[in-house]
């Protein structure tokens, strides 16, 4: 097989279970491919433009498999590769990393880190910040430990992030289109939501873009939420109404909220949301380094094989 390798990552190629009639090629994820290249059967994507990404599909006429190492497959689906070629995800790769990034922003808020930074800037000594204080403060949010922490979206990344909130001491409820209980957690409905909002502490969203999942978040959402809540979304910034969050954190309607996605990426100097606030913004950095990509790979690649074989093919991530 002819492997199309990005040069975005850095693959231990030894681990790929690579056989002698394999070979592997370099290729930039931001230039069309080398027409030499055009009979590759694979194609390794991360950090590709979208119009690096169509190119390749007009002219990969016998790509097989088209491995995409984004959580999510929605830039290679909308390509348009032949319908003969697998489209596989990277779910999984980014679990750890954003599940660490949503800790982060979370304790961020909770730890005051955005006002001891202020005063650190003044040259002030925050007494009323240290010394004694109240565990549970009344309508204040001071430590994970019981505190409610619901989690929109419990896939992999989900998973992930309850188990770091869950050490910290946190109560941990996810929400999913069906409610059961998944790796020890329970998990409620989404059109059982509201009566869960109203004891949420944190917020975490991990929604992917659909039809569906347009302004989840809105302001009836919202509403619903207690005044010492904060919101912490690292999934997608549509699944986010952004005037309406706008609206509550300007209004105290809720304590703070921390965007590592918006809708419209890279955030424009214009943007209202810089100046809003309690708020905190990332540039959509929660992931960005998959996580030993190599053992995904490698299944699928064997799969690819298997396939050719007349055998049934162990995909992983298909999507």
């Amino acid at each position: 097989m002819k492997i199309l390798v990005p040069t975005s990552v850095k693959l231990d190629e030894s681990k790929l279970g690579l056989t002698s009639e394999d070979t592997t090629v370099s290729y930039d994820p931001k230039k069309p491919i080398d027409s030499a290249d055009y009979d590759a059967d694979v194609m390794i994507a991360w950090a590709n433009t979208n119009d690096q990404l169509k190119d390749a599909a007009a002219n990969l006429k016998d790509v097989k498999l088209v491995q995409a190492l984004l959580a999510g497959p929605d830039q290679a689906r909308a390509a348009g590769f032949r319908d003969e070629a697998v489209i596989t995800s990277g779910s999984g790769l980014h679990s750890k990393t954003v599940a660490e990034h949503t800790l982060a922003l979370t304790l961020n808020f909770i730890r005051f880190l955005p006002t001891l930074a202020d005063h650190q800037e003044r040259k002030h000594w925050a007494s009323e910040l240290g010394g004694a204080q109240e565990l549970y403060p009344e309508d204040q949010v001071t430590t994970l430990l019981n505190a409610n922490v619901t989690i929109w979206g419990f896939g992999s990344i989900g998973k992930e992030t309850a188990d770091l909130f869950k050490a910290f001491g946190a109560n941990v409820t996810g929400v999913a289109t069906t409610a059961g209980e998944r790796h020890g957690y329970p998990v409620i409905a989404t059109e059982d939501i509201d009566a869960q909002l109203e004891r949420t502490d944190v917020l975490v969203m991990i929604l992917p873009t659909s039809d569906s999942t347009k302004n989840a978040l809105d302001a009836d959402k919202l509403a619903k939420l207690p005044k010492r809540s904060y919101v912490i979304n690292v999934g997608r910034g549509t699944t986010v109404d952004e005037d309406a969050l706008m609206a509550s954190l300007n209004s105290g309607e809720i304590a703070g909220a921390a965007l590592d996605v918006v809708v419209e990426e890279p955030l424009p100097e214009d943007s209202p949301l810089w100046g809003t606030k309690n708020i905190v913004i990332t540039p959509h950095s929660a992931g960005g380094r998959p996580v030993n990509p190599e053992e995904l790979i490698a299944q699928n690649l064997q799969a690819v094989r298997d396939l050719e074989a007349g055998k049934e093919p162990n995909w992983r991530n298909k999507m």
